[in-house]
């Protein structure tokens, strides 16, 4: 049985995880790069009874499904994956798994952008490493309003980190009470305008669905600070793209922090690169090494369970 291992980008997938319980069973192609080109992908895992995908990396709708009959089993990391058209693999009778973890990383890579941004860091160790000194003024936090749009998991988490910083806190999002916001110790914004409006760093920690496409669009960042910031480690798609531009060119606010994009990897000479205000990083909130032996070791027993006949963590 034949089995693809897509967009490994750091060629670990196999040092994270025992794979020995599956490889006298099933033959692994590990494929480090991302597949731009569909036919190129489609030649690639054609004869693939099993695929094994990271996260949102490659998207696999319907149209692709169909031009593979031989795929049986496909086994993404986390139990959610929106890039994947689950009826479309239920039609074909593929069996779709996930895995269980994630860690913490994301939580601390959204610091990691609060701080960077700032405190100006990028800009401050360029100058070291070019022969410069100190040119720019840092941005205190204490005292400082952080504002949370989505107050779950991740959410409440940066929320407690905000509070150790001394900053004042809020929260707003279409499902979020009173009880869970007091229980964080966490303000209750009234609406999204008004945690925009008062809020000198601006969070998103929402998962991606119908309701969050597009929720921060021109009339949202207008209502923003000039001197805020906007952190996105959530998905790209909940913030319009051109929206966010236009106010990072025009200088309606003071900066953005991404780690996700509507389109991943970023091509080339995307704006995104080369503006000044903007700490971008490649999707990297999860990639860590603790939720990576996470989810290489449940892509595994995944993998196990089907070949036993009993498949694990059914997604359809």
């Amino acid at each position: 049985m034949k089995c693809a291992v897509l967009d490994d980008y750091q060629n670990v997938s196999l040092s994270m995880a025992n794979w020995s319980s599956v490889k006298d069973r099933v033959e692994i192609k590990v494929y480090n790069h991302h597949f731009e080109d569909q036919e190129e992908l489609i030649a690639a895992i054609q004869d693939c009874e099993i695929v094994v995908i990271m996260r949102e990396r490659t998207p696999f709708r319907k149209e692709l499904l169909q031009r593979l009959p031989k795929l049986k089993l496909l086994v993404t990391t986390g139990m959610r994956n929106a890039s994947i058209d689950l009826a479309a693999a239920s039609e074909q009778r593929i069996t779709v798994c996930g895995t269980k973890g994630g860690g913490e990383g994301t939580t601390e890579l959204t610091w990691a952008l609060i701080l960077g941004l700032a405190r100006k860091l990028v800009t401050e160790n360029e100058a070291v490493r070019n022969g410069g000194w100190q040119s720019t003024i840092g941005v205190d936090l204490h005292g400082k309003t952080l504002g949370l749009l989505g107050l779950g998991h991740i959410g409440t988490n940066v929320a407690r980190i905000g509070q150790a910083f001394g900053m004042e806190v809020m929260a707003w999002s279409q499902n979020l009470t009173a009880e869970k916001a007091a229980a964080a110790g966490v303000t209750m914004a009234a609406s999204k305008e008004e945690l925009l409006e008062n809020s000198d760093i601006v969070s998103i920690h929402l998962v991606l669905g119908d309701r969050t496409r597009g929720l921060i669009g021109a009339k949202e960042l207008e209502r923003m600070r000039p001197t805020a910031f906007l952190i996105n480690t959530s998905r790209g798609p909940i913030v319009e793209r051109e929206a966010l531009l236009g106010a990072l060119r025009s200088g309606k606010i003071a900066g953005a922090g991404i780690d996700v994009f509507e389109q991943e990897p970023l091509p080339q000479d995307d704006s995104f690169r080369l503006l000044p205000n903007v700490l971008a990083t490649p999707h990297i909130g999860y990639v860590t090494e603790a939720a990576y032996r996470g989810f290489y070791k449940g892509i595994v027993e995944d993998i196990e369970a089907y070949l036993a006949g009993s498949p694990v963590n059914v997604l359809t």
